[in-house]
């Protein structure tokens, strides 16, 4: 079997005296998803039980294909309940005679038996997501092979942690599934080192150590290596304090048998720890005896200072925060609850791609190294003892509080500790976060009006009476938004953000979730299984794939604000700005912008481009950003705007159409052709031919019946149809107006105020013009349908925003631009996970290409803010509220003056905000001048 020997090395260069003692760590099992090592391993039951053979550590054995899977809403009585034996024969060091050997394990679900060479390890350890470890140094045999035995019980023989951890809205699992290594420390050692390093430079260090050391020395290095001030440390003595001359430490302990010492010193202008500039060090701790380092222990640190201020909000180095944040699982599909390094520092790269500074832990503390990961790229957390509805009794909850305490307590990109989630909170244990924690962070119990915070999960935008835009708490929900499938998460965001922003009682909050939790099963072809509507709440699919919330949360949570602009001709390049960072000034940011004519989809767009000097705009205030266009910048197309990090990353890209959609369509409608059109009445239609082209439209009801060109017919008909609309065209006839042949309804207010008029050019292209009335006062959505049998379609070219879909409340997120897109039938949140998806409404259309099977087709428009409308979205199967599946119209093809919005997993679209209520429309008098005006331009020539 595979055995791994690591010496463990801190993150930056550091040369230690030849007799230091470090940690040293010995693998037993591999570090990850992406590095494991087989162990002899048996299931009780379920899937491939009952034999010995092998198993990957750390895994959970679902996804190796042992036991049952469950998700966490299956009845009781239903779980599997399946044991894992484990066996695995390693070899201790020889010179690790006289240390001390801890087996450490970082997960097990869920209660874990030890044996070692036969023997009892100590206690079953009971509870999944926290660092346990065993004293094993009298049961191994050092320089000769030992065998270790571990059976893990899925279903815990303690209620009470499974109603914490296994009771729950996500997948449930067994086994081994983070890492598992032995650790040697020298006799007298570091014990435990508690962190409190200020933003003033005030740094407090309370050490535990074994053994009779007699001086600790403390000093502090930067990435570079270079230290930090001088070092400091202090002589460890009986008495009860002592400060140690020229070095501003101080010394308190009880007695050297209590062997706990408290370290204080004061730093000069450190470099300071936040989600924007993540500065760290490395904190090395010297424990002596007669003058030899005995042991060393190395911590990543930050200064930092969190402050809640009643009534008002949290404060991060004296810098109101407002968090935007998002839940995330420690989970992939493959692995399940295994994880790895790559995987944390994929899914926080992505939280920073879309602008997020925060992020929960839900519902369990998480791997270290997803924190060493916030850490090192700057991410506030919110780390969580476990629980869901369900909490821990108090002797075991307290012992898994101080295990997470003990592991997590020191990261500085820790700012909250959260009691459990929605009810899950045992208040017997909240004393225990204080006096473990040196920091003092503040407490919260998600869902809960606690500790002057209120979090209430997924309020409706006008909610409460009182207790939000009127109250007096600090306004922090630690789930909103709760996407599911297509729903929720960008659709709202922009209403809640605004209020958010504008609130100064309001700390932000934390979206409901990152990923969609789709695991593979193993006993089912390695389908990916959401179990239905409930793991699908992700912004980015299960292996990462960016859905359009995504692009809508970048936008809306860039902390470069961008005030809406036009581009008239009396535009001067000037945009109104304002710094929403905390930390950063602008003129650390670097900006960019781009004029495109915008050609094809296909081909190379000319461009003119050039960078613009930042401007010098503080935290929190407002300037403007002066971009020198050149002279003949109205000749293009669009602008587009690029703000970058001052880490380089973009931040987004904002885009400003230039010409507008009548430029287009005086250039591409072609109206001039060899003759006049030619008309021909029958009982029931009108026969048109123009340059090839021949049309039929209904006498009665003015609707398109059939298109014919050189090729043969163009399946595109039964059109345009009202909705929400009344299809009330009477009264038909056609003249001529010099070679345009015109088909036209007549107007009367009561009958048929709504207007059809077609005009057919000798050049063969249509154009449609409707004047109408929405039906309601109230209405989902506004404009006309066509039939285009959805078989027949191949892909669409078209001009506006993209590529990807839009709702009446997710309007951000897409750029300005000729987009093509291939068919797909793509859902939302269910495999393939493939996006952009095809079907639904597009904003701000100029014009589009259908592409079919025999036939090709082209509609352009002359107006501003039309939508396009690709077919239906397949409805997936919502929850019983059916909030996401907004209504589309009826036909195949439409082009609307207004779309749907669509809701959240447990909120209606309307709740959402003012851009999720229906349109309103009032007109008391049907006047044309005041109808809704479609106008469209239909080349069918397949050219």
């Amino acid at each position: 079997m595979k055995r791994s020997f690591i010496l463990f090395l801190c993150l930056f260069p550091i040369f230690f005296a030849a007799t230091a003692q470090q940690t040293e760590k010995l693998y037993l099992s591999g570090t990850g998803n992406d590095h494991t090592v087989n162990w002899d391993f048996f299931c009780t039951a379920g899937a491939n039980s009952g034999k010995w053979t092998t198993i990957p550590v750390p895994s959970n054995w679902e996804l190796q294909g042992f036991g049952k899977y469950d998700y966490g809403f299956v009845k009781e009585v239903n779980k599997g309940k399946e044991q894992g034996l484990y066996k695995y024969s390693f070899k201790v060091p020889a010179d690790w005679n006289n240390r001390k050997i801890n087996l450490v394990f970082e997960g097990s679900m869920t209660d874990t038996e030890v044996k070692i060479n036969g023997q009892s390890a100590g206690a079953i350890h009971q509870g999944s997501f926290y660092v346990f470890r065993y004293d094993i140094s009298k049961l191994v045999k050092t320089g000769s092979d030992n065998l270790l035995e571990v059976t893990v019980s899925k279903h815990s023989a303690n209620q009470t942690v499974n109603e914490a951890e296994r009771k729950a809205d996500f997948w449930i699992f067994g086994g081994i599934f983070r890492p598992v290594y032995l650790e040697a420390l020298p006799l007298i050692h570091i014990d435990r080192v508690q962190i409190d390093a200020k933003a003033d430079g005030v740094f407090s260090a309370n050490l535990q150590f074994a053994g009779d050391a007699d001086k600790v020395e403390v000093e502090l290095l930067a990435k570079d290596g270079k230290r930090l001030g001088k070092k400091f440390g202090t002589d460890l003595v009986k008495t009860t304090s002592k400060a140690t001359a020229g070095n501003q430490s101080t010394l308190n302990t009880q007695s050297s048998l209590n062997h706990h010492v408290i370290l204080n010193h004061q730093f000069e202008n450190p470099a300071l720890w936040s989600s924007e500039f993540p500065n760290l060090y490395q904190a090395v701790f010297s424990l002596f005896k007669n003058g030899k380092v005995i042991h060393q222990l190395s911590k990543n640190i930050g200064f930092r200072t969190i402050l809640v201020k009643e009534r008002d909000g949290v404060y991060v180095n004296g810098v109101k925060i407002k968090f935007k944040g998002v839940n995330r699982h420690s989970f992939y599909p493959s692995s399940g609850r295994t994880t790895s390094k790559k995987i944390s520092i994929a899914d926080v790269e992505l939280m920073k791609e879309m602008n997020m500074n925060a992020v929960r832990m839900s519902h369990y503390p998480p791997d270290g190294h997803f924190l060493d990961v916030c850490d090192s790229l700057g991410l506030f957390v919110m780390d969580e003892l476990a629980g869901w509805h369900g909490h821990y009794d108090t002797p075991t909850g307290t012992k898994l509080l101080k295990e997470m305490m003990l592991n997590d307590e020191n990261h500085p990109s820790i700012v909250f500790w959260a009691n459990g989630n929605e009810g899950g909170h045992n208040r017997e244990l909240d004393h225990l976060f204080a006096e473990e924690d040196i920091q003092k962070r503040p407490l919260i119990h998600p869902w809960e009006i606690f500790g002057g915070f209120e979090t209430t999960h997924y309020r409706e935008f006008n909610y409460g009476i009182g207790n939000y835009d009127h109250g007096h708490q600090i306004l922090m929900p630690t789930e909103f938004l709760h996407g599911l499938f297509d729903g929720g998460h960008g659709a709202g965001l922009e209403d809640y953000w605004n209020a958010m922003w504008n609130n100064p009682l309001s700390a932000g909050g934390f979206l409901w979730d990152f990923a969609d939790q789709a695991v593979v099963r193993t006993d089912k072809n390695g389908e990916l299984d959401t179990d239905g509507n409930h793991g699908p709440d992700g912004i980015v699919g299960p292996y990462h794939e960016k859905e359009g919330s995504f692009y809508t949360i970048k936008e809306v949570w860039s902390p470069i604000f961008v005030e809406r602009t036009e581009m008239t001709a009396g535009f001067d390049g000037s945009f109104k700005l304002e710094n929403r960072y905390a930390f950063t000034n602008l003129n650390q940011c670097s900006f960019e912008w781009k004029l495109k004519n915008l050609k094809s989809a296909t081909e190379e767009h000319t461009f003119k481009a050039g960078k613009i000097e930042s401007p010098d705009i503080k935290p929190f205030e407002k300037g403007r950003l002066k971009v020198n266009l050149p002279s003949d910048w109205r000749s293009f197309d669009a602008l587009y705007l690029t703000a970058k990090a001052p880490d380089g990353k973009e931040l987004f890209t904002w885009s400003f159409p230039i010409t507008l959609p009548k430029d287009d369509a005086d250039r591409i409608v072609v109206k001039q052709g060899p003759s006049a059109a030619k008309i021909k009445e029958t009982a029931t239609n009108y026969e048109v031919t123009a340059n090839g082209i021949s049309i039929s439209f209904n006498k009665n009801t003015g609707l398109l019946t059939e298109v014919k060109n050189a090729k043969g017919i163009i399946p595109f008909a039964n059109g345009p149809v009202l909705q929400e609309g009344e299809n009330n065209f009477k009264g038909f006839s056609y003249k001529l107006e010099g070679q345009n042949l015109v088909i036209s309804s007549t107007f009367d207010k009561k009958e048929s105020f709504n207007t059809l008029e077609w005009t057919i050019y000798p050049s063969g292209w249509i154009k449609m013009q409707v004047k109408y009335f929405p039906s309601a006062y109230f209405t989902t959505f506004v404009g006309l349908n066509f039939s285009y049998p959805e078989s027949e379609i191949k892909s669409v070219n078209y001009k506006g925003k993209g590529p990807y879909r839009v709702w009446k409340n997710r309007m951000k997120g897409n750029q300005f631009g000729i987009w093509n897109k291939d068919y797909n039938n793509s859902a939302t949140g269910e495999a393939p996970w493939e996006y952009p998806e095809f079907k639904g409404y597009y904003a701000n259309l100029y014009w589009c290409e259908f592409i079919g099977a025999a036939q090709r087709f082209k509609v352009v428009t002359d107006q501003e803010d039309i939508f396009l409308r690709l077919f239906t979205p397949k409805k997936s199967k919502d929850t019983e509220y059916d909030n996401i599946s907004p209504t589309f119209p009826n036909g195949d093809i439409s082009f609307m003056n207004g779309i749907s919005a669509i809701g959240t997993k447990t909120q209606k679209p309307e709740t959402t905000g003012p851009m999720g209520m229906k349109h309103v429309y009032y007109d008391y008098d049907k006047t044309p001048m005041r109808a809704l005006d479609m106008t469209l331009y239909f080349d069918f020539s397949g050219q």
